[in-house]
């Protein structure tokens, strides 16, 4: 008895589900001047009004520092002291490393002594050389007065050459010596190590430390890195459909999770000139002033970007727009007659809940709920009218979004 009340209920709710869906399409079919008679479509409607719209688009990126560079030794040995450690704040030529430098010692006292040793060398060849002059110049003379063999004067004058030659290699020899001195002084030197930079002088800060006190390094093994973020990077990635508006110079609004209802401002300072493949999307760079330290390199952020703005738009809810024969519009309400009339719309900027009308020039109401039930000139009856916007309302949702894989629904 039981199953058979259940049936029963069953096929008077489907029976009722086919009467209302038979009733609906009756209605849509029914144009003016048929179904004398028939009963009005129950409808909300929404006043047309103006406002400022706004094309704006959110992507999503990440923060970069300003600068960023390794610190590592020239030379090799063991790290004896490390005076930097991450978060430190560092200054331009600030000593952060000092490496065992016995050995370079003892090569730098090696150079010199060498060094030394040319120098008296050379003292020993000019004296040489002098009395070679000397002696050329008395047999010189002796000649003149037909006391000097030809001979005599032959082997002066190689002996003189010879002092010549052997000043000038002694000299050559300094000049070795020396370079070598200074490249023991300069590998010394390369024992202390500094940190230094060529745009400004403001500090910077330690971001990663690689070894620790002890360690033997070789050359050009990494200590720390240094970044400086004074101002940050925030780096997005754009469609092709958004490429043409990028524009340099222009404003960015930066959020992130990190500092929730505060917003920071950048200007976008690079636009990529290619399209990576895989993604599709260019590179643009955004360049953040960070002077309390607040933006971290790594950061994940969401930027705003406003493409265009106009005051004074005429509007409509975008819940009112639909589409018929392959036309976007909307169902005005005639408040005379009371009956619905679809307007075929050129679309401007939608923003949230809003949509710009472009043309034709709009006034009335317009139909949000029920327009679907709707065609040319059937009757209506409004049960809720919503007010009209105002120029100063604001969006009652947020902008359109884009990822790093691609766009979210801009229009």
């Amino acid at each position: 008895m039981r199953k058979a009340v259940i049936i029963v209920l069953v096929v008077v709710a489907v029976a009722g589900v086919i009467g209302w869906r038979v009733h609906a399409a009756l209605v849509r079919q029914q144009g003016p001047g048929r179904g004398r008679g028939a009963r009005a479509v129950p409808v909300e409607a929404q006043l047309i009004g103006r406002r400022t719209v706004r094309d704006v688009a959110e992507f999503t990126g990440t923060l970069l520092p300003r600068s960023q560079f390794i610190v590592a030794p020239k030379v090799s040995g063991r790290l004896e002291k490390l005076q930097a450690n991450i978060g430190d704040a560092i200054r331009n030529g600030d000593l952060i490393a000092v490496l065992d430098s016995a050995e370079y010692v003892q090569q730098e006292a090696q150079a010199r002594a060498e060094l030394e040793v040319a120098r008296a060398s050379l003292a020993e060849s000019r004296s040489a050389l002098d009395v070679a002059a000397r002696e050329l110049k008395r047999v010189q003379e002796l000649r003149e007065q037909k006391v000097a063999s030809e001979s005599e004067l032959d082997e002066a004058d190689a002996r003189h050459r010879a002092a010549e030659a052997r000043y000038e290699v002694v000299q050559a020899q300094i000049k070795r010596e020396e370079a070598a001195r200074q490249a023991a002084q300069a590998r010394l030197d390369y024992t202390r190590i500094h940190v230094s930079w060529e745009d400004g002088n403001d500090p910077r800060a330690v971001a990663e430390r690689f070894v620790d006190e002890g360690a033997m390094l070789r050359a050009n093994d990494p200590i720390i890195s240094v970044v400086d973020i004074s101002s940050v990077l925030a780096v997005i990635h754009v469609i092709e459909r958004d490429y043409p508006d990028i524009r340099i110079g222009q404003t960015v609004t930066v959020t992130t999770d990190a500092y929730e209802g505060r917003e920071f401002t950048g200007r976008i300072v690079r636009r990529a000139p290619v399209f990576k493949e895989e993604s599709r999307q260019a590179r643009v760079e955004v360049d953040m002033p960070n002077p309390q330290g607040l933006l971290a390199p790594g950061m994940y952020v969401r930027a705003r970007i406003e493409f265009a703005k106009r005051e004074n738009a005429t509007v409509v809810p975008a819940s009112a727009i639909l589409t018929r024969d392959g036309r976007r519009g909307v169902f005005l309400v005639d408040s005379q007659n009371r009956k619905a009339k679809f307007v075929p719309l050129e679309i401007g900027i939608v923003e949230g809940d809003w949509a710009e009308v472009l043309q034709p020039p709009l006034d009335g109401m317009v139909v949000t709920l029920g327009h679907h039930l709707l065609s040319e000139g059937v009757s209506v009856v409004v049960t809720q009218t919503a007010s009209a916007p105002t120029a100063e309302s604001a969006p009652s949702s947020g902008p359109a979004t884009q990822g790093l894989g691609g766009q979210e629904g801009r229009p």
